[in-house]
């Protein structure tokens, strides 16, 4: 028997009275029978009714295996309903609100619906593999952390230009592992004890991000701000301010420290909770502090880097439902045309689906990798005249010397 799940897409399987299902279980096989029986009635009840019915299965096995269904079997088939509930429960994405909002908590969310995957993701197939063996390798290591003694989570870098697909990259983690995202503001946090009270409030099975970390508070290499640098905390706050924001204010009057991010990130307090991703984004990996990337708490470092045919490949696919293989001889043209510019130019995935996004329904196919070409040569001429003026300026700086 089934009916629809109270998010309204899934469907929740469940057995009728008096219905049998065989199990097996190491060769081993038991019988569920599913019962009902209705509770005794209320004393303060003047109505002859019986009281609502109790569900309760009954296992059937033979007795020389009681000891393995006991010990060993109940505890796999609770250990497998608590993992089937969690993979069938609405994922969430939050975000520090600075304050304890009206159900008792520092965090506030709402579903979290991106349709990111790494399917979607323009990136090389192999370095896509990669990720996706590194994630589930985690994700399956519970006795592995416990076993060698060390909090159940890891860390990733994820740094190159922006447009790269950063964002995106976290989406489609999320959606892989069925994890909650819980995205940390820095400047929004007054110090390192709040900054602990979010870090407890996470739940299992997260993802906690801080993106463009380069940009948030002083944790790129310099540990300690100069008085200049106070002073102009100062002025971005008391500007912010006449224009009615907080957000300068809020930057200034912070004091999360460098070591105490590192203590959450890798310090006793980041065993609060298990199976927890610490995810970091930056477009600038060279200005931030060693101690803050290295192995053990930023444990892969993945480069977002510039569109390659592989990425424009598979963005053609979602954008315009075409491939490169379609029996179409213009289409197998324009990759060609495609794939020859690319190596002579860079071109961010963010420029790329933008070109490749029909902007009406007259446009086709053809016309949008058409018009990606067209941007993709333009690139290449102001690279040729970039390279010939500074060939010039070598040249002249040469005749002077």
């Amino acid at each position: 028997m089934g009916e629809i799940g109270r998010d309204g897409k899934s469907v929740v399987l469940s057995m009728d009275k008096h219905e049998r299902v065989e199990d097996e279980f190491r060769g081993v096989k038991v019988w569920w029978i599913c019962g009902k029986t209705a509770s005794s009635k209320s004393v303060f009840s003047q109505q002859n009714t019986p009281g609502p019915e109790h569900r309760f299965y009954k296992i059937t096995f033979h007795q020389k295996n009681r000891e393995l269904i006991t010990e060993e079997y109940l505890k796999y088939v609770v250990e497998q309903g608590k993992a089937i509930r969690v993979n069938n429960r609405q994922r969430r994405l939050y975000t520090n609100v600075g304050r304890y909002s009206i159900h008792g908590s520092m965090w506030s969310g709402i579903p979290l619906e991106h349709p990111a995957t790494f399917e979607t993701l323009a990136m090389e197939s192999n370095k896509k593999k990669e990720i996706i063996d590194d994630l589930t390798k985690f994700s399956n290591s519970k006795h592995f952390y416990r076993r060698i003694g060390k909090a159940w989570k890891r860390g990733y870098l994820l740094y190159g230009p922006p447009g790269t697909g950063k964002s995106t990259m976290i989406a489609a983690m999320a959606n892989h592992l069925r994890y909650d995202i819980f995205d940390l503001e820095l400047t929004a946090v007054k110090d390192n004890t709040e900054l602990r009270r979010l870090l407890i409030e996470t739940t299992s099975k997260s993802i906690i991000v801080i993106e463009d970390i380069d940009c948030s508070l002083e944790l790129t290499g310099q540990r300690k701000k100069s008085k200049m640098e106070e002073v102009d905390y100062k002025e971005m706050a008391e500007n912010d301010k006449e224009k009615g924001g907080d957000k300068a204010a809020r930057a200034g009057s912070s004091n999360v420290t460098l070591s105490g991010l590192l203590n959450c990130v890798d310090g006793i307090w980041s065993s609060c909770g298990k199976e927890k991703i610490i995810v970091f984004t930056t477009n600038h990996v060279e200005k931030l502090d060693p101690a803050l990337i290295r192995r053990g708490r930023m444990d892969k470092h993945i480069e977002m880097s510039y569109c390659g045919f592989e990425g424009v490949k598979v963005l053609a696919k979602n954008y315009l439902l075409v491939e490169e293989n379609d029996n179409n001889e213009d289409y197998q043209g324009l990759f060609d045309e495609i794939d020859k510019l690319l190596s002579e130019v860079k071109i961010t995935p963010a420029d790329v689906a933008e070109n490749l996004m029909p902007k009406s329904c007259e446009e086709t196919a053809g016309m949008c990798l058409r018009k990606l070409i067209r941007v993709l040569e333009e690139a290449k001429e102001k690279t040729v005249k970039k390279k010939k003026a500074e060939e010039d300026e070598e040249d002249t700086e040469e005749e002077v010397d």
